[in-house]
């Protein structure tokens, strides 16, 4: 071995070339029968074998690798696209399940105000169901579950949790920490559903306009229901009328004059008379949307559209342009006011007597029923019902809600209803019927009808005219001198020309008047130079206190009410107030006992 090692040295030493492995081995002994190229060309081709296994060994991985790829794609798109059949598989096992199922949930386009505020909204959430297969121990999930809401009945749920149904719904709207502490229970079975639901950001302002949806996203009352198809279909928001702002206000002075004259409900409106549009509606009480199912009926109830009320003399509105529109008075022609009407066995007096002759102004000055009753009678009940009727106060609103009231008037249509319809009772509408009914009187006569949409401020609904300019000119000027020298003082604003009517009515309930349940209202119109809104404020059951004293007329709460909301708005709604009045024209003068001042009518 020495002598190999010897050799090898020596010989490699000697060549000092790069030897290949087993070239070194070429010229030992036993070797001297190798050919030296063949010994080349062998390695050769091992070098070449070992590349090409190694070509195909890396094209076979990427081949493999390609194919998982694609099965990987496929299974991707089965899922998102094709969903791989469990979709129908998920229904039918809805359908067979034991559990309350209800329809999928699908979004709703949100509603905003007329200045894009939001008023109803969704908000991402999700549903809590159970896979009941799964529950191992129902008792156990069912008692976990309890106490994590404790509001969930023990019994109910664990039945639930036992009955064997693929998807049984347990709890809907879930917030994200009832999430995650639903999911650190770590029970099997237990899985969510996501889902959307509808939030109302301005809480209880707006609720009996906006109504409300149900638990499967869909609408049951007001807006909400009247247009669930649209919220469901359409992406655009819907755009109401009402402005936020001026909503506010109204129900601000609204809640607080309730509760100041101890009132039990109250209702308001506010509108724009070139338009119809309805910037404020508030009945209280009031609801959460979110909660209109646990909500009182009676606070579900929405008393500017639905309930139906005997005005009282605010209907003297109405009769006084009847008188100058159909009959052809003027306002210094008169009536003897003199003595009490009797009629039908009825007796008819004056709450502010002024015991002589009146002229058409003073009669709405200081609202004489007497008066307004002579005058009904001298036009006649056929004419007055169709007035009544062209002013729309004979027919249901068409406003964009489902809550609407359908007004109650007599059939057949006898004098002694001539009469105390002229006065605002016998004939029972909402306060949206009245509203529309002022708007013309002081537009110049030119009904549109109350709207909840916001309309175009460049073209204005067409509408069509149920009285003459020059009625609708007096007639501002007669609300106006209610609020001077009448019943509607105290609605007087300082430098917003207020024009109004008081109204007072005995509530009728089974058929009888019950004297002591008033409900008072003022229907008031700003600013009479140029009227832009009209104002209702409506008060049920008030009560006198020391600073009325004693006194629950619409003068001592309704008027104030008004009142106080205008000085609110007015300036929200950007109407400047205005400087020295201009005095009355001269040919609008009183009537004397006489009845010299002018046409004297008995």
């Amino acid at each position: 071995m020495p002598a190999l090692l010897r050799s090898l040295v020596r010989r490699s030493s000697r060549r000092g070339a790069f030897l290949y492995p087993g070239a070194e081995i070429r010229d030992l002994p036993g070797a001297q029968g190798r050919h030296p190229a063949r010994v080349r060309v062998s390695v050769e081709g091992q070098a070449k074998a070992a590349v090409e296994v190694g070509r195909n060994r890396l094209a076979i991985t990427a081949g493999v690798f390609a194919l998982a790829f694609c099965v990987i794609a496929g299974r991707l798109v089965d899922l998102m696209a094709l969903n791989g059949g469990e979709a129908e598989a998920m229904a039918a096992a809805m359908a067979a399940s034991d559990g309350p199922v209800v329809g999928a949930v699908v979004a709703r386009s949100d509603i905003v105000d007329r200045n894009g505020v939001i008023l109803a909204t969704n908000l991402p959430t999700v549903n809590l169901y159970a896979d009941t297969r799964a529950i191992l121990d129902p008792e156990e999930a069912a008692r976990r579950l309890v106490q994590l809401f404790p509001d969930m009945e023990y019994g109910e749920t664990r039945d639930k949790l036992a009955s064997g149904g693929h998807f049984v719904y347990l709890r809907r709207h879930l917030t994200p920490e009832q999430q995650e502490a639903v999911n650190l229970l770590g029970q099997p079975g237990l899985e969510f559903e996501p889902t959307e639901r509808r939030v109302y950001p301005q809480g209880p302002l707006a609720a009996h306009v906006l109504g409300a949806t149900s638990t499967d996203n869909h609408g049951i009352a007001g807006i909400e229901s009247s247009f669930d198809r649209y919220l469901l279909e359409k992406a655009e928001p819907l755009q109401l009328s009402l402005d936020v702002r001026v909503q506010h206000a109204v129900r601000d002075v609204l809640l607080k004059a309730v509760d100041r004259f101890h009132a039990i409900a109250g209702a308001a409106l506010v509108a724009d008379v070139r338009t119809g549009e309805i910037l404020a509606l508030v009945s209280l009480p009031d609801y959460q949307p979110e909660a209109f199912s646990g909500a009182p009926a009676d606070s579900r109830r929405n008393r500017a559209t639905l309930g139906v009320y005997e005005m009282g003399s605010t209907f003297k509105l109405v009769n006084t342009a009847l008188g100058l529109e159909v009959g052809g008075y003027h306002v210094t022609d008169g009536f003897d006011a003199s003595h009490p009407l009797r009629m039908a066995g009825f007796t008819i007096h004056d709450d502010h007597a002024q015991a002589r002759w009146l002229s058409i102004e003073e009669i709405l000055v200081h609202s004489s029923n007497i008066g307004s009753a002579k005058m009904a009678l001298a036009i006649g009940g056929d004419a007055q019902k169709a007035f009544l009727d062209r002013l729309g106060l004979l027919s249901p609103i068409s406003l964009e809600l489902p809550e609407v009231g359908k007004p109650l008037y007599p059939d057949p249509w006898r004098p002694i209803n001539t009469v105390t319809i002229s006065y605002g009772h016998g004939v029972a509408v909402t306060p949206v019927h009245m509203v529309n009914a002022v708007m013309p009187l002081v537009n110049g006569g030119w009904y549109r009808p109350a709207t909840l949409l916001r309309q175009d401020p460049e073209a204005p609904p067409p509408g069509h005219q149920v009285v003459s300019a020059r009625t609708s000119d007096t007639m501002r000027s007669l609300m106006r001198r209610v609020v001077t020298d009448g019943t509607g003082r105290k609605a007087d604003v300082a430098g917003y020309l207020v024009g109004g009517k008081t109204g007072t009515a005995e509530k009728n309930e089974h058929g009888r008047y019950r004297h002591k349940a008033l409900l008072p209202s003022f229907v008031a119109a700003f600013p009479m130079d140029d009227p832009r809104y009209v104002v209702l404020a409506m008060l049920d059951e008030p009560k006198g206190i020391p600073e009325t004293h004693g006194f629950a007329a619409a003068g001592w709460n309704a008027a104030p009410t008004a009142g106080a909301m205008i000085a609110r708005i007015a300036p929200i709604l950007g109407v400047r107030p205005r400087g020295p009045e201009t005095p009355v024209a001269p040919e609008v003068r009183f009537a004397t006992a006489s009845g010299d001042a002018g046409r004297a009518v008995h």
